[in-house]
């Protein structure tokens, strides 16, 4: 059975990140964006972090440039962006896709556990998907569901 630790990623500073470092925490993987009207949400996505690192919750940020344009920056200016308006710790990675052709197999892999109102297809920016210390994904939200609704999920995955 296909898990998160079967997948690698790059990091945002360009390094080879195998997610099998993730092994028995609580991980929420989000598509992100720094021009989206739901940006904001990289503070709510923070705050958990800062709440549940202690408790075993990862928070790893995907850019993606494919909804409206809205993530044209470097690898390094989304970097600074999100540490020097949000003050985001959590890991970035280097800008992905997440549909179409050139989907990251990781996201493909997160479609097919949970799929959404679009079936297979992420809707935009600020997709988010639980996934438990089993590396198996818990639920899907919406980018409109805010970070901090998803706090009981969460706690119950802790």
């Amino acid at each position: 059975m296909t898990s998160l630790s079967d997948f690698s990623a790059v990091a945002i500073d360009g390094s080879e990140s195998d997610l099998s470092q993730y092994d028995g925490k609580v991980v929420l993987v989000v598509n992100t964006a720094s021009q989206c009207g739901f940006t904001g949400q990289y503070k709510g996505l923070q705050e958990l972090q800062d709440t549940y690192a202690d408790q075993g919750l990862v928070v790893l940020g995907f850019p993606c440039d494919q909804f409206g344009g809205q993530e044209p920056g470097t690898e390094e200016e989304i970097s600074d962006f999100c540490e020097k308006n949000f003050g985001v710790t959590f890991p970035l990675f280097s800008k992905i896709e997440v549909n179409g052709d050139g989907t990251h197999p990781l996201f493909s892999w997160l479609k097919d556990s949970k799929g959404g109102m679009l079936g297979r297809k992420i809707k935009w920016n600020f997709t988010k998907f639980l996934v438990g210390r089993d590396g198996q994904v818990i639920d899907r939200y919406a980018p409109t569901t805010e970070p901090a609704k998803l706090s009981k999920d969460i706690e119950k995955a802790l």
